[in-house]
């Protein structure tokens, strides 16, 4: 498996892999994120076969930095691809002088937090009813010096 940067010929499947989230992106706001949002960075992950099987998006801003989105097809969940793209992120963070990582996850989505606890985030205050379907968020932070 190999991690590269986001080309416009992976719209489709970063996209198709929307379906993941409860309030997917549309192929516009994936297309804005990979060719005009100045901040953002797009990583994916490809199988042997050159076949996009997870991705992360991230935004930097100065010397902080936001998870914007991260999925991992269903088929490749469990198998430390979210832990590798995670990993390659802190890695460009790190050369770019990041001093901290923040993201928001579900409160109910145990997998997730789990994991983000794992690799050193930090729980830093609840946000009640975060999401537009009524969940609440948990802010999380990792320091990258």
């Amino acid at each position: 498996m190999n991690i590269r940067e986001a080309t416009l010929d992976d719209l489709n499947v970063i996209t198709s892999m929307e379906d993941l989230f409860l309030a997917p992106f549309s192929e516009e706001q994936v297309k804005y994120e990979l060719v005009e949002n100045p901040t953002s960075k797009i990583l994916v992950m490809v199988n042997e076969e050159n076949e996009v099987i997870g991705f992360i998006d991230f935004w930097i801003t100065f010397d902080s930095a936001t998870i914007c989105q991260i999925a991992v097809k269903k088929e490749y969940q469990n198998q430390g691809v979210a832990t590798m793209l995670l990993n390659k992120s802190f890695e460009i963070l790190k050369k770019n002088d990041v001093l901290f990582y923040t993201l928001e996850v579900r409160e109910h989505n145990e997998s997730a937090y789990k994991l983000y606890v794992s690799l050193g985030f930090k729980k830093v205050v609840l946000k009640e009813r975060y999401y537009s379907n009524g969940d609440n968020a948990i802010y999380m932070m990792k320091g990258l010096n």
